[in-house]
């Protein structure tokens, strides 16, 4: 009696290994970082840049980030204390070595979680993935800095960094 089982185990056998290819598939594979879902973080964040996907740093980048608003990249971001310390706690929650491990992990390859940098595109990994991108294609008046995601990651708001 064990023959006519046999089809159906082999079935659910290929069901259940396109079922996880499909769903790697479907999350982006190595592409994809878990956006901000917040409204707050989006809304205060979201008004001058993406707001970028918190597995895409560290904890401690995201509190240094956090910690000098005055200074944000050429920029004064400050905000009231109470705002600062909601997005602060969301970034860090969600960090790449807190909540956001699953997604945010392959970026911290070779990074010293205690000296992360600041910016994503200093990151070894962002580096290499961007690499052969030619100096002119950054200074385009479409993309115009490292910075913008949206320029050349269609959907990098729903946080797939594919094309």
């Amino acid at each position: 009696m064990t023959i006519p089982y046999r089809p159906l185990a082999l079935g659910l056998l290929a069901l259940g290994f396109m079922a996880l290819v499909l769903s790697r598939a479907q999350a982006g594979g190595g592409h994809y970082y878990a956006p901000v879902i917040d409204p707050l973080v989006k809304q205060e964040c979201g008004t001058c840049h993406l707001p970028f996907a918190p597995s895409m740093l560290p904890a401690n980048s995201w509190k240094r980030l956090m910690g000098d608003l005055k200074n944000h990249f050429g920029d004064d971001a400050s905000i009231d204390a109470t705002l600062t310390k909601t997005i602060g706690d969301y970034l860090v929650a969600n960090a790449a070595d807190s909540g956001g491990r699953v997604y945010g992990s392959k970026l911290l390859r070779g990074v010293s979680l205690t000296d992360a940098p600041l910016r994503i595109t200093e990151l070894p990994k962002w580096r290499s993935a961007h690499a052969q991108v030619p100096d002119w294609e950054w200074k385009h008046q479409d993309v115009r800095t490292k910075a913008n995601c949206t320029a050349c990651h269609l959907n990098a708001e729903l946080g797939y960094y594919t094309e």
